[in-house]
């Protein structure tokens, strides 16, 4: 969120995020000012997002020149952390600064964190108050290294739920890429084919046959024509778009049903790892029949209290055995292929509607198999 803030230093939301989240801090250690400092040279530093009391008037500028000493400066610039004196300040009034470095996920420093402690009754205080303030301070100091430890904990934990997000989701359209791939360069091969069957008549004066080839092939083209669905959804759209094809160079019959609805209430994702592994191992059930016996159908229906999602298609019976045991990690119905991990599809996918709490079922017979999955629109948050 800082960064994104330094990328746009305006009053965004980052920036009341963050605002209001120095002042909590500056409000619990008892400090007079929390706030973000910017050293980009060894002489000046600014104060970018600044922790006041509820009771200050006014606001300190975004990029406003702190009154930090040229010395503590210089220290900050050099990536070290920083303490000050006593500094005698007409406005503020007497204060200390603190300054520790923050950092990004990659350990470079895109900042500093500076925590002015008040002065006021430092040279005024006895013995006995002295050693209380010491205490205090003992305290205090502690809970702003705690405050600190916790800051970066989050910033660790946050940074590696990240990266296995990004990881998951380059997996999932990797995978959908090198589909499409394979879809184009089976069209790519198919076109090859026709061509040279056309220039095989044409080169034998058989023209009439040639004519009805190419009619055929318009028929077939008007066919990919029509292919565009109308989806609300761009990631859904884009998904069930490469799935179609995918189908279609199986020559497999596949109808799709999609209610106009943005289905947000679902990680895009998360949409795309549910589909995509079940209608995989439709398509690859599918295909195992003769080609005037594979049909698909694909709904995603929306209403007031829950998405459904069925994937229909004809192809063997899955025994009732395997439909009880079917979502466990690594179990599968197909035979093991080298090189291909298998029983993993319908276990993610199980996985994903559990934390939607939704519901996934199962029901196959000789004629067809049916997968049914769930999500209630007003389910768990994700």
């Amino acid at each position: 969120a800082y960064e994104r803030f330094l990328d746009n230093q305006v009053k965004s939301r980052e920036y009341k995020d963050i605002k209001a989240y120095l002042e909590d801090a500056r409000e619990k250690i008892g400090a007079l000012y929390v706030y973000t400092i910017m050293v980009d040279n060894p002489k000046v530093s600014k104060a970018m997002i600044t922790g006041f009391s509820r009771d200050h008037k006014g606001d300190f500028p975004i990029g406003g020149v702190c009154t930090v000493p040229p010395k503590q400066v210089r220290q900050a610039y050099q990536g070290k952390s920083f303490i000050t004196g006593i500094l005698d300040d007409p406005e503020y009034g007497d204060y200390l600064t603190v300054g520790v470095p923050i950092k990004n996920k990659e350990g470079s420093i895109i900042g500093f964190l500076g925590i002015d402690v008040s002065a006021e009754n430092i040279n005024s205080i006895n013995g006995k108050v002295l050693r209380s303030s010491i205490a205090i301070l003992v305290y205090n100091g502690g809970f702003v290294i705690m405050l600190l430890v916790t800051f970066f904990v989050v910033q660790k934990w946050y940074q590696k739920e990240l990266t296995r997000e990004v990881g998951d989701t380059e997996d999932t359209y990797q995978s959908e890429f090198q589909s499409l791939i394979a879809s184009v360069r089976s069209l790519r091969h198919d076109f090859s084919n026709h061509i040279q069957v056309i220039h095989g008549l044409l080169k034998l004066k058989e023209n009439d046959k040639a004519l009805d080839y190419l009619t055929g092939l318009s028929k077939e083209v008007h066919s990919l024509e029509s292919m565009k669905l109308d989806v609300s959804h761009p990631g859904l759209s884009v998904l069930l778009e490469t799935k179609k094809l995918s189908a279609q160079n199986y020559n497999i019959d596949i109808e799709i049903d999609v209610s106009p609805n943005s289905f947000n209430r679902v990680k895009t994702i998360d949409l795309i790892k549910l589909l995509s592994n079940v209608i995989d191992n439709a398509i690859e059930a599918t295909v195992e029949l003769p080609e005037n016996e594979r049909r698909m159908n694909i709904a995603c229906i929306a209403d007031e209290e829950k998405y459904t999602f069925r994937i229909t298609n004809t192809g063997p019976m899955i025994a009732p055995f395997d439909q009880e045991n079917i979502f466990i990690s690594g179990f599968s119905t197909k035979k093991p292929q080298k090189g291909k991990v298998r029983g993993q599809g319908l276990f993610i996918v199980k996985d994903l509607v559990n934390r939607y709490d939704g519901e996934i079922l199962v029901q196959s017979n000789e004629k067809e198999t049916s997968v049914l999955m769930m999500i209630p629109v007003n389910g768990r948050p994700i």
